[in-house]
């Protein structure tokens, strides 16, 4: 039995659920795409700030998983979130379990966003407790926590 279906996601659109209990460190879904190289990457307009299905998987190729094949794309960013990208795997990219995981749960990852981004386009629906309001990568919340925190005193 697979370990997912897909779902009408409270956090965007649709998602990714467990259809099953999940074990911590299991695979659940392989992150699939075409493999374009870094310089591709650069040169097309397509693979701006607005697409958010791009994974590094060396130092020349990229993973371009904007494809209806490619179930995986549906699973949401979370600030919280149960799922990791297991990229030691190369030149597959899978969607693992950091954690144990109940059915029916939603599967999130952290996308990462870099803080470098325009990242007040990137909103963040997660709801978790630490969430900022913006998809970045844990490391840079603390930046934005600390501009709110001004903004509020001034």
């Amino acid at each position: 039995m697979k370990a997912y279906k897909i779902i009408k996601s409270n956090i965007h659109r649709k998602g990714l659920c467990a259809a099953r209990n999940i074990k911590e460190g299991e695979k659940i879904i392989e992150y699939k795409g075409k493999k374009i190289t870094h310089k591709q990457a650069d040169l097309d307009p397509k693979y701006g700030y607005e697409i958010t299905y791009l994974f590094t998987l060396n130092k020349k190729y990229i993973i371009d998983g904007d494809f209806k094949y490619n179930t995986a794309r549906l699973a949401n960013h979370s600030c919280n979130p149960n799922c990791e990208i297991l990229e030691d795997n190369k030149p597959e990219l899978w969607i693992s379990a950091m954690r144990d995981i109940k059915k029916n749960e939603e599967l999130t990852y952290d996308y990462g966003f870099s803080f470098d981004k325009d990242y007040k386009q990137y909103v963040c629906k997660c709801g978790s407790k630490n969430c900022v309001g913006y998809i970045v990568r844990e490391g840079s919340r603390w930046r934005i926590k600390k501009d709110k925190s001004t903004l509020i005193s001034r």
